[in-house]
């Protein structure tokens, strides 16, 4: 079933009352999106959060990710920072998939490392508190918000 298939499925399924959650073949469907994604951008202006996120996505069997070498500062003036860079992002590569990471919402509200397909459709996502608040280095913060984005999907680890 391909995504458009499946969505217009669902918005009827919702406009007819007739939908109760989500289905295994939907949560599959997404699955094997990410799994055969060609060309998966993660905007940042540094290596860290690339090198982190290709050790996530290596040890669910899931293919390598590059940099998108783009100044995301302004994403940080929009009510979801991490959903605007993924957007900028999109807008200046021809992604299949975007992996971004920001503020999930106002100063303080914590960071969101969101999945996004080519047409900018939220996949999945990861979260986690400020900093201030759990303490944890960059590295760590991106690594556990990547495992959970996958998980919630139905991801497995297959090694690390």
């Amino acid at each position: 079933m391909a995504f458009e298939k499946m969505i217009k499925n669902a918005f009827e399924e919702s406009e007819n009352n007739t939908r109760f959650g989500d289905t295994i073949e939907e949560i599959m469907e997404i699955q094997e999106y990410v799994r055969n994604a060609e060309k998966i951008y993660i905007p940042n202006k540094n290596g860290i959060k690339v090198e982190v996120l290709n050790k996530v996505l290596k040890s669910y069997g899931l293919p390598e990710a590059k940099i998108l070498q783009i100044n995301t500062n302004t994403a940080d003036t929009n009510r979801i920072p991490a959903l605007a860079k993924a957007y900028m992002a999109l807008d200046q590569s021809d992604a299949d998939l975007i992996i971004a990471r920001g503020r999930l919402g106002i100063p303080g509200s914590g960071s969101l490392l969101i999945f996004i397909d080519s047409k900018g459709r939220i996949l999945t996502a990861g979260t986690s508190p400020s900093h201030v608040i759990h303490k944890k280095t960059i590295e760590e913060a991106v690594y556990s918000e990547a495992c959970e984005a996958l998980e919630k999907i139905g991801f497995e680890k297959i090694e690390g």
